[in-house]
C-alpha cells in the first residue's frame, strides 16, 4: 500500500464510519516501516482524536495547525517512543523523529521518523499501544523492503506485538536460529514424542536397525507435518493427541508380544504413527506463526531441530541399552520388559485423559 493509497483509505474508513453522534469516527494508526541496509525509516498516521486525547486536549481540530502541532512536538515525539517498540534482531531502535505535521484534510497528525541500524535487519518486532483506553483502537503495521511491500499486520489491544523475517540473509539465519531451537525444545518437553521413541528402542537390536526404526519416524512425522503446516490437511488436535497416545500404548504392546510373535514390525509402526506425530509437530507451528517470505526455511528449520532432539535421545537411550546388554544381559531383558509396561501404561494414561479433555 503505498502512501497515497493509505491516506485515501484512512479518509474513507473516517467518512463511512463518522456518524452525527460518534465521538471517535476511525479508531486506526497507520505505522509504515522501510528497511534498508543500514537503517529503518518510516512515518505514523495517528487520528487528530487519538492524539488529542493522549496530550490531554480538548479540541482536536487545533491538531490541524502547524504551530499547535510544533509547540506539541516534544509530547507527540514522547508518545511515539513510548508507545510504539520497534526491535531488530532483539535490540530496540533509537528513534529520531524527523517531522510531525498536521494532516488537515485527514484529520489526523503524522511523524516522520528514522533509526540507525548497524546491520541489515533479519527479524523484525513490532509492539503497538498508542490508544489502549479505545477497546477498538487498531494500528496497521506495512514493512517495505527494495520498494515492495513484503508484510502487513494489524495490532489492537489485545495483539500488542508480531514479528516479521525480513528477506535478507540475515532474516534467513533468523529464521534458521528460531525455528531450529523451537524444534529442539518442543521435543525437550514432549514426553509423549519422547516415550514413543524410548518404547521403539527398547527392544534393541543392530545400529542400522535402529537407524532405519528412527528414519521411518522421521519420515512419518515429515510429511505431515509439512501437510499441515501449509493448511493442507489439518485434523483437529481432539483427534490427534489421542491418536498420538494410542500410538504409545501400542508400542508398549508391541514390545512385550515381539518375542512370541518372532517378527520386528517396528519400522512400519514408526513410519505409521510418525504421521500421526507429525501433525501434532505442525501444531506447534501454527501456534508460533510461519513467516510467509520465508516458509520453507521455516518448516526445514523446525523439523531439523526436531531431529537434533531426536537424536540427543535416541544416542543417549540406545548406548545406554547397548552397553547394559553387553554387561548384565538379564537385566537388560527386564528393563525393556518393565519399561514397555510403564509405556503401554503411560500412553492409556494420556488417551483417556485426552479423551475427556476433548469431550469437556
Amino acid at each position: 500500500m503505498t502512501a497515497v493509497l493509505r491516506c485515501v483509505l484512512l479518509t474513507l474508513l473516517m467518512c463511512l464510519a463518522a456518524t452525527p453522534t460518534s465521538a471517535h469516527p476511525s479508531p486506526f494508526s497507520y505505522l509504515d516501516i522501510t528497511v534498508a541496509p543500514d537503517r529503518l525509516s518510516g512515518t505514523l498516521v495517528m487520528h487528530a482524536i487519538d492524539v488529542a486525547s493522549v496530550l490531554g486536549m480538548s479540541d482536536p481540530t487545533e491538531l490541524g495547525r502547524q504551530d499547535v502541532v510544533t509547540a506539541r512536538a516534544d509530547a507527540i515525539a514522547s508518545m511515539v517512543t513510548t508507545r510504539v517498540a520497534i526491535e531488530t534482531d532483539g535490540q530496540p531502535i533509537t528513534w529520531v523523529i524527523d517531522t510531525i505535521r498536521p494532516m488537515p484534510g485527514q484529520d489526523a497528525v503524522g511523524i516522520a521518523w528514522h533509526a540507525a541500524t548497524a546491520r541489515p535487519p533479519g527479524r523484525l518486532a513490532v509492539g503497538a499501544r498508542l490508544v489502549p483506553e479505545d477497546a477498538a483502537h487498531q494500528t496497521f503495521v506495512t514493512v517495505y523492503e527494495d520498494g515492495r511491500v513484503t508484510w502487513q499486520d494489524v495490532l489492537s489491544r489485545d495483539r500488542v506485538q508480531a514479528e516479521h523475517y525480513t528477506g535478507t540473509r540475515q532474516g534467513l539465519m533468523a529464521v534458521m536460529r528460531r525455528f531450529v531451537a523451537s524444534g529442539i525444545h518442543h521435543i525437550a518437553i514432549g514426553p509423549d514424542h519422547i516415550l514413543f521413541l524410548v518404547g521403539l528402542l527398547l527392544p534393541g537390536g543392530r545400529l542400522l536397525r535402529l537407524m532405519g526404526i528412527v528414519t521411518a519416524f522421521t519420515i512419518g512425522h515429515s510429511v505431515t507435518l509439512v501437510l499441515a503446516a501449509l493448511s493442507i490437511l489439518t485434523p483437529p488436535s481432539h483427534i490427534v493427541e489421542p491418536l498420538i497416545a494410542l500410538s504409545i500404548v501400542f508400542v508398549g504392546a508391541d514390545n512385550l508380544f515381539v518375542a512370541s510373535r518372532g517378527r520386528d514390525i517396528r519400522v512400519w509402526v514408526a513410519l505409521l504413527f510418525g504421521l500421526i506425530h507429525g501433525f501434532g509437530f505442525a501444531s506447534v507451528l501454527r501456534d508460533m506463526g510461519l513467516p510467509a517470505t520465508a516458509l520453507g526455511v521455516s518448516l526445514f528449520a523446525f523439523n531439523l531441530g526436531v531431529e537434533l532432539g531426536q537424536a540427543v535421545i535416541v544416542v543417549v537411550v540406545a548406548s545406554a541399552l547397548g552397553l547394559l546388554r553387553q554387561r548384565m544381559p538379564a537385566v537388560a531383558t527386564r528393563v525393556a520388559t518393565v519399561g514397555s509396561v510403564v509405556v503401554l501404561l503411560a500412553g492409556v494414561y494420556w488417551f483417556v485423559e485426552r479423551v475427556l479433555q476433548g469431550r469437556a
